[in-house]
């Protein structure tokens, strides 16, 4: 616990939760809990797949980040006055959102989806910038272990709380609150510190376009680490495109999926990232890399037993246990990795273009899914997700070499 309380007690360390719990808020609600009301409206499973199409905007947010980079808005410096912007944006889409209805209004419901996932990458690409500036280089492992926590308390509050309220409200009750709720953030940009290290931003747009981009590419092997950080998460993202569909169609009910998968997962999720940063604290990025691939690889072939069982609360609760505590450990050491590679003067379009190829992980690997389980079953598609870590851990050994134990990206 003095560990811990070493690690996470840090002043910079904490002024990242809040700004995690805004950037996370979002995302359920055009993901697993906007698939949740599409399952209660009877929409098409294939539908529901294809649907992971609303999310290219956190794959192309690289396009706008140069301006990010590039200009200050007027009111509370060149971060905080871009995510204040967003936040408000948010509001406003997520309740209009809320006036629709997937099953009758599908066209309106993607159109809207995609506003919200537009602001919400724009939101990321300026709270990701701002931890990165914000935090010193042995903070990045505490730093993004503290950023998964607010991000996965945020998708309690839009994922398991929206998913209860829906048992007992509307869904578009539920997504009124929601939206309150994200204009509720504007506290936390307000009250969050100015990085201390002064960065001159880019003088021009041309500054601010290429001069990230020359920067990162001048490294050897910057295309091949592109592909590494592709491929980091690709086994995590095929089994959970699908298990909030996979564990209703077991027979499990709303208020159980979001008690058992969302919260108990949610803090399962907490857990391993904070003993990710604890244990990247204490090892060093590399090793940890190493162990937490691995794990959370492995821990996918949990719901394949949970399929082949059937509706099992012990299982289910065991399932959701490993795999979490696994993925967030993951999470926590692949942020740090990602925050380790940018350069301060551009860290915003650095790190969206970074987060946008993972984001392209999560928005084509998840298309498929719907095609896979009706091809080959629940089980067998959990198993076939594991392989589908492989190609990063082979990896590990050029960008993330075991005997080096510093928390720099190497090539």
């Amino acid at each position: 616990m003095r560990q811990w309380i070493k690690v996470y007690g840090n002043s910079r360390v904490l002024s990242v939760l809040g700004l995690g719990f805004s950037s996370g808020l979002p995302l359920a609600l055009t993901g697993a809990t906007l698939q949740a009301w599409m399952v209660t409206e009877a929409v098409d499973l294939r539908v529901i797949g294809i649907f992971s199409l609303v999310a290219l905007p956190y794959t192309l947010k690289i396009l706008w980040a140069p301006l990010m980079d590039r200009y200050t808005p007027s009111l509370l410096g060149r971060r905080r006055g871009w995510i204040l912007i967003t936040q408000i944006m948010l509001g406003g889409a997520i309740a209009f959102l809320a006036l629709t209805s997937p099953g009758s209004m599908p066209v309106a419901v993607a159109v809207l989806a995609l506003l919200v996932s537009f602001f919400s990458a724009s939101q990321d690409i300026v709270v990701d910038a701002y931890r990165t500036d914000v935090l010193r280089p042995h903070e990045l492992g505490a730093g993004a272990a503290t950023a998964v926590l607010g991000y996965r308390l945020a998708m309690l509050t839009s994922g398991a709380l929206a998913m209860i309220l829906s048992d007992h409200l509307s869904w578009h009750a539920v997504y009124s609150i929601m939206a309150a709720l994200m204009l509720f953030n504007v506290l936390f940009t307000i009250l969050a510190p100015e990085p201390t290290d002064q960065v001159v931003p880019p003088k021009s747009i041309q500054e601010a376009v290429w001069g990230p981009l020359s920067a990162y590419f001048s490294r050897s092997g910057a295309v091949a680490m592109l592909l590494f950080i592709v491929l980091f998460k690709l086994g995590d993202v095929i089994a959970a495109a699908m298990t909030t569909p996979f564990l209703l169609d077991l027979g499990f009910n709303r208020t159980e999926v979001g008690a058992v998968y969302k919260a108990f997962g949610l803090a399962s999720t907490i857990f391993g990232a904070l003993a990710g940063g604890a244990i990247m604290a204490r090892i060093g990025l590399n090793r940890s890399l190493w162990i937490f691939a691995i794990l959370q690889a492995v821990s996918n072939l949990t719901f394949t037993f949970l399929a082949l069982v059937g509706k099992s609360y012990p299982i289910m609760v065991g399932a959701v246990a490993i795999e979490n505590i696994c993925g967030g450990m993951g999470t926590a050491g692949f942020v740090a990795f990602l925050m380790s590679l940018c350069d301060k003067r551009f860290t915003a379009t650095q790190y969206a273009l970074l987060t946008s190829l993972m984001g392209l992980t999560r928005v084509l690997a998840g298309v498929p899914t719907g095609f896979m389980v009706q091809a080959f079953g629940w089980s067998l598609f959990y198993t076939i997700s594991v392989i589908g870590a492989l190609p990063a851990i082979l990896l590990l050994p050029r960008f993330a070499p075991w005997n080096n134990r510093s928390l720099e990206g190497r090539s």
